[in-house]
């Protein structure tokens, strides 16, 4: 698996969670289902409102290699929040196919990021890796 991070703006500057970590804390909690439609991020800017890459096609048809390859037998990550941690290529895939719910874990409470105050720099290195074949 290519290294993964999920990324959120805060009043403390980019805030970074290593999305290994997160599943190592989420392979407790019991995965439940929830409506595609309950996902707001379907209808966010979410792998580009952060100033990093831009929605060239080049990218997009990056992430729809990625739509296309995610794994639906994994629950995408959600925080406390309900928001999307780790799975929005899967959250694309079933939408696309059709589904009307996602398989998900939700942590209960706030988990600490790895990094506060991330420079953007490191983010676009981030988002930009190649997925290893």
């Amino acid at each position: 698996m290519r290294k993964q991070y999920h990324f959120r703006n805060s009043v403390q500057g980019l805030l970074m969670w290593d999305v290994s970590r997160l599943i190592k804390l989420a392979q407790n909690i019991t995965v439940t289902e929830v409506a595609l439609s309950s996902i707001e991020e379907l209808d966010e800017e979410f792998w580009y409102d952060l100033g990093g890459a831009k929605p060239t096609c080049r990218n997009v048809l990056e992430h729809t290699a990625l739509i296309n390859k995610a794994d639906l037998s994994y629950p995408i990550i959600l925080c406390h929040e309900g928001r999307v941690m780790d799975g929005m290529h899967r959250v694309c895939k079933a939408q696309l196919i059709g589904l009307e719910t996602i398989n998900v874990v939700k942590f209960a409470e706030y988990i600490e990021p790895d990094h506060v105050g991330v420079n953007e720099g490191v983010k676009s290195v981030e988002l930009t890796d190649k997925p290893k074949n």
